[in-house]
Parts: C-alpha cells; structure tokens; sequence
C-alpha cells in the first residue's frame, strides 16, 4: 500500500504545490514510484507544472493526475509507492476526508501572523475533528530570515505541533525554477537546492520513519 502524504492549506499561495512537487521530483528520483493527485481543481497547478516538464522533457518522470474527491485519488495509488495529495486551497470538508486517509498531514506557513495563526487554527480544527497531533506537521516557506525561522517555529511548537526540520528562504529562484517546470532542488543554485533538499529530506525521514 502507498505512503500518503497530503499537503493542506486553510489560504493559496503558502506553498502547497511548491512542497508537493519537489517531494515528487525527490521521491522519484530515489526511485520510488510516485503519483501525485491534484485535488485543487480550480487552480491545476501541479497539472500545468506537469505538462510543462513533459513538454521539456524534464526527469524523472512523476505521474500527476486531478481528481474531483481524495476518494478517487486514493483508488489512483494501487501499484505505488507514495501517493501525494496537494490538496484545495481552502479548508473544506474534502480537507478533512484528505487528512483522514493521510499518513502524513504537512501544511505550510510562513512567517506572519496571517499566515501563523490561520495556519495553527487549521490543524486545531484537524485535531478536533480526531486527526492525531502525530501525523500533522508545518513546513516554513519562504522565510526572509533566519530570526523569522527561529520566531516562526517556536511560535508553531509551542501551539503544539511539530515542525519539519530546514525551511526554504523566499528566492526568486525558487520561483524560476518552477515555471520551467523544475522543482525547488533543481535551481541553478547549488546552495538553494542543498537548503531545499534539507526541507524535503526531513519530510521523506517523517514518511518513512513513522
């Protein structure tokens, strides 16, 4: 049976897709086989980044697909190793029905209090609905400054969650390299990729750990 691994958001644009994309690129290039099931079917985003890395002919290769309900994508993941859920942009009850079946429930922050506090509201409505503090983890995106990284992430521990170890700073190579169809560990930086590739390890250990 595939590892699940949701990536959940109570706002856009905090870095949902960012995150499930190069868990993806990582994963596949480790050799597992990976598909990613896009459940924010407004936007399509890791869809359009898909078909632009095929278009480039980018590898690996990682299998994206939309789906309507995490029902359809969980039905999706027969015959792989991780199924990867980038999941609405807003909290709904599809979010909730995505954490349940999640073996890893990450959501990204960043560093002000309207990203912090909606973000610890999110996963206290998770854990009241059952989901277990054991399974849900933040991820700090675009962070401007170390201090911004030590503030954010005690704030964040001491609402009672943990906090995935690295954080990725706010660069605009970051963004570069995915509008051509790259991930954030495949910049032309070789310092950012190594920065990146902390974040995403510290997930894949979460996964793979327990």
């Amino acid at each position: 049976m595939a590892a699940i691994v949701a990536f959940v958001s109570q706002k856009g644009g905090v870095g949902k897709s960012t995150l499930a994309r190069a868990l993806a690129r990582e994963a596949a290039y480790g050799g597992l086989r990976v598909k990613v099931a896009d459940l924010d079917t407004q936007q399509g985003t890791i869809v359009d980044w898909h078909r632009l890395r095929l278009s480039l002919g980018i590898e690996p290769i990682v299998s994206v697909e939309a789906f309507g309900t995490a029902a359809q994508a969980l039905e999706a993941a027969t015959g792989y190793d991780l199924l990867i859920i980038d999941g609405p942009a807003r909290t709904s009850q599809a979010t909730l029905d995505i954490a349940r079946a999640a073996d890893l429930i990450v959501q990204p922050s960043g560093a002000s209090r309207d990203d912090l506090i909606p973000a610890v509201r999110e996963f206290h409505a998770l854990t009241k609905a059952g989901i277990p503090k054991g399974r849900l983890a933040f991820a700090l995106n675009r962070i401007g400054t170390p201090a911004e990284e030590v503030a954010s992430r005690a704030f964040l521990e001491e609402a009672g969650y943990s906090v995935l170890a690295g954080f990725l700073r706010d660069r605009p190579a970051y963004r570069q390299a995915q509008n051509t169809g790259h991930s954030i560990t495949e910049t032309r930086y070789a310092g950012l990729n190594d920065q990146a590739d902390t974040l995403i390890q510290s997930l894949i250990d979460r996964v793979t750990n327990g």
